[in-house]
């Protein structure tokens, strides 16, 4: 027993693969007593998340109306994504709500602008909340499957599971190429809105004549941005095979329970 009469928290843990569940009752009281030099709140690649987030916040502000100003806090928002798990591993302090804080802000951030874009380009604002709909379904799925199964992140995917989430989450260059290149995409498609001079290519080709710059970005990220959703695919199917499997275990192992008290 602690002091104040409650069950010590070692006695709330629990083994599940290769973490420990605690008791939630305890984690929120070990997060409302965490002193100034373990504030987990305050580590640095969180505080980098929370820039993040008001970055974020700026570039709807001006989304309506300033495009330069909402393109920079965009981008400069989703590059901080690059530091922050540097810093985390550099500075000792990653955590899993470090974790969720950047999967969570990747993923509204990123949909905050897809349902921009489906304002502008009403003819395809189907297509932009399939991809919403797909990146949360994929991601959360892929998240809780790593929970159950007692993974540390949700980065530590085995070949053994997908040679594909495999190379994509343990491959860095990988990982930067296609999250980079599937928002370059999006933000070509908001700049087109905006941009109609053209680059003057049409000495070069015909249909080139009227291309705007963010036209002539959006060819090529387009082809990432495929790919990118195309392994969120991968994800969601090889996250609901996983969490199929774990179901048939417990019930094959409650079935082996009752079988023994009969």
């Amino acid at each position: 027993m602690t002091k104040n009469g409650s069950a010590h928290p070692s006695r709330k843990v629990r083994r599940r693969g290769s973490i420990d569940v605690v008791d939630a009752k305890v984690a929120v009281d070990l997060a409302t007593a965490q002193t100034y030099s373990e504030n987990v709140f305050l580590f640095v690649p969180n505080l980098i998340g929370y820039t993040r987030i008001i970055l974020a916040g700026l570039s709807l502000h001006f989304m309506s109306y300033h495009p330069k100003y909402c393109t920079l806090a965009y981008v400069v928002s989703c590059l901080l994504d690059a530091v922050d798990g540097q810093a985390a591993r550099a500075l000792g302090q990653t955590s899993k709500f470090g974790a969720v804080l950047d999967m969570v802000t990747d993923r509204c951030t990123t949909s905050c602008l897809l349902c921009y874009l489906s304002s502008v380009y009403p003819n395809y604002a189907l297509a932009f909340q399939f991809l919403i709909a797909l990146d949360f379904s994929s991601h959360y799925m892929h998240m809780y499957s790593s929970l159950v199964t007692g993974s540390r992140s949700h980065k530590l995917v085995t070949s053994e599971v997908s040679r594909i989430l495999w190379y994509y989450y343990n491959d860095s260059r990988t990982l930067f190429f296609f999250c980079a290149g599937n928002e370059l995409f999006f933000v070509s498609l908001y700049l087109m809105k905006w941009v109609h001079t053209p680059i003057g290519l049409g000495v070069y080709s015909s249909w080139l004549a009227h291309l705007t710059w963010p036209e002539l970005v959006a060819i090529p990220s387009a082809f990432v941005c495929a790919g990118k959703n195309v392994i969120n695919v991968v994800q969601l199917w090889k996250a609901s095979k996983i969490l199929v499997g774990v179901d048939l275990a417990e019930r094959a192992h409650a079935r082996e329970v009752q079988a023994k008290k009969e």
